[in-house]
């Protein structure tokens, strides 16, 4: 690829034969990836499993590192740390997350009402609430039953299993609700998904719903308040246009850099100094409890890396971390054309362009942005055009219209250089969103010439 940047051609008008046909079987590949890690705890296990595969072991049994090794960090089953040990600590990090929006089971969630049970939710993250109702739902997460068993419940991926539905009014009655705003038509508490209805005589459909849990999984009604019960789209990812040029899918936002993340840490070649893939949990909800990266756990792991290259004090983690870069790995909105007025065109990036490089995220006045400086954005636009990589640069929407958060800020507060860089995508945080295999694959080479760039 001669150009690496351009606003005039697509990643696909630059891309030679070869390039096309490794980018959809890349597409493929990550297809599978959103199939099976529906959830954050779903991706941690399937993103340990691959790493174990190549060799990566816990880094809580090691005694010492070496330059070679590869060790995982594994936070509670919900956030993963991937490293490739170099002769120098930590240097080269990407950060992405592996939770997406959703609907969480409250803790007392099963409600009967005129003879329909349903599970009341709670949402996480920013949703549309319209966009979840009338779609078929999957049940995904664990339950602890009283005498301490774990549960894991997959309800609704398989062909063969039932899914969950939230109901909306319908057209012939709906004059009053159609006259309210998008986000009055449906409320949180409305959010309420069908769990049943059937029954036998002498006997309540919440009864009859709480009977076949019991005989099914040996859960009862207090077990829901040890839970950890989440629905989310039940439909697998599909190819979309008749090119197949893109990916329609639940949880791109941030699957798709999470999935590059992984590939790109399994395949770049090892370098002088460390490499380490974060893929962590609680992103959506500003990135709180002990599995966000508001807490201390990349901390600890970083501290516990140089422990065992006999470099344990407070000041060799503080310089690490100082003399450290990443690419915070989250997705960007891009230019729509059906929605042109949210955007600047010039700022914006576009679908099917490559990478997108953000200078700063946040809102209004930059409030909760990193804003990285120019020489780390000249070292990464270097990388990039050396290892022939499409990338553009786009904002989140016009100022004081769009705006959202990240967890580069959070790494930067202890000195690591760190700009936003992920893929764009259309419908963000809806149900299905959209997102250009080319960009897709674009993120796995850009993350990979990133980790190989010492």
């Amino acid at each position: 690829m001669k150009e690496t940047y351009s606003r005039s051609k697509s990643v696909w008008q630059r891309m030679n034969a070869r390039e096309r046909k490794a980018a959809m079987a890349y597409g493929e590949k990550y297809k599978a990836f959103l199939d099976t890690a529906r959830t954050e705890r779903l991706a941690a296990a399937e993103i340990i499993r691959r790493a174990e595969e190549k060799g990566f072991k816990p880094v809580y049994i090691m005694k010492s590192l070496k330059a070679g090794d590869k060790v995982y960090w594994n936070q509670k089953d919900k956030s993963v740390i991937l490293a490739v040990i170099g002769k120098e600590p930590v240097h080269e990090i990407v950060g992405s997350h592996i939770d997406s929006p959703r609907l969480d089971l409250k803790a007392n969630p099963v409600h009967e009402q005129d003879g329909i049970v349903y599970f009341r939710t709670h949402y996480y993250g920013g949703i549309k609430k319209y966009q979840w109702t009338c779609i078929p739902l999957a049940l995904i997460g664990v339950v602890f039953t009283k005498d301490g068993k774990k549960v894991d419940i997959n309800i609704g991926l398989k062909d063969s299993d039932p899914v969950f539905y939230v109901s909306d009014l319908l057209i012939h009655m709906a004059q009053d609700q159609m006259k309210k705003t998008l986000a009055e038509g449906i409320t949180g508490e409305q959010l309420q998904a069908v769990a049943g209805t059937h029954s036998e005589e002498g006997q309540t459909p919440k009864d009859a719903i709480m009977a076949l849990l019991k005989k099914e999984y040996g859960i009862e009604e207090e077990d829901f308040a040890a839970a950890e019960l989440e629905l989310v789209p039940a439909t697998k990812s599909r190819d979309v246009g008749f090119d197949r040029s893109l990916i329609a899918s639940y949880g791109q936002d941030d699957r798709v850099c999470s999935y590059a993340n992984l590939e790109a840490i399994l395949d770049a070649k090892p370098g002088v100094k460390t490499q380490a893939a974060l893929l962590t949990d609680k992103e959506e909800i500003g990135s709180y409890g002990n599995t966000g990266m508001e807490s201390s756990y990349f901390v600890k792991f970083v501290m516990k890396l140089l422990a065992l290259q006999g470099q344990g004090s407070l000041l060799d983690f503080y310089e690490t971390m100082e003399n450290s870069e990443m690419l915070s790995a989250d997705v960007n909105s891009c230019l729509d054309p059906m929605f042109p007025e949210v955007s600047e065109k010039d700022n914006a990036s576009f679908l099917g362009y490559g990478i997108n490089l953000t200078k700063y995220g946040g809102s209004r006045g930059k409030s909760g942005s990193n804003d990285a400086n120019a020489e780390f954005l000249q070292k990464v636009r270097k990388i990039f055009n050396d290892a022939g990589v499409c990338w553009q640069i786009g904002e989140l929407g016009k100022v004081d219209q769009g705006g959202g958060g990240t967890i580069a800020f959070m790494m930067a507060n202890w000195g690591v250089e760190v700009v936003d860089c992920g893929t764009s995508m259309l419908s963000m945080h809806a149900p299905c969103d959209l997102l250009s295999k080319a960009d897709a694959y674009e993120t796995y080479l850009a993350y990979k010439a990133f980790f190989e760039s010492r």
